[in-house]
């Protein structure tokens, strides 16, 4: 990993902010008590790029696939839609996977290539 572990973190929350934002969630903030998570009013928001369970409903509700490339190994990575994650940048598998589907919807959103569920594309 090429970052320090708490500017791993801070990006994380940094894209978990972003997203928020792009769901429609107005009034997000992180308070000192609760570093690591944010908050719209007193609802807590899910940790995407940290927890398989806020990151594979978006996974379904929004069609995202993951393809795995080249072989197993610390140079390997995935491919998400068009953003791409080496492993080697990230904690874990895993976690960099979820980066990727954070990354990705984030990208999609912001390019309206894609409609929130329930509205019209």
């Amino acid at each position: 990993m090429h970052s320090s572990d708490q500017e791993y973190f801070r990006s994380c929350i940094a894209r978990e902010r972003q997203l928020a934002q792009l769901l429609g969630h107005q009034h997000i903030e992180e308070c000192y008590e609760s570093a690591g998570t944010l908050w719209d009013n007193a609802r807590e928001l899910p940790k995407w790029t940290r927890d398989w369970r806020a990151c594979g409903p978006l996974m379904t509700e929004y069609g995202i696939g993951v393809s795995y490339g080249g072989a197993p190994g610390p140079a390997s990575g995935a491919r998400i839609g068009s953003t791409t994650v080496q492993f080697a940048d990230h904690p874990t598998r895993d976690r960099a996977v979820m980066y990727g589907v954070v990354k990705e919807l984030i990208f999609l959103l912001e390019h309206r290539k894609l409609a929130k569920p329930g509205q019209p594309s």
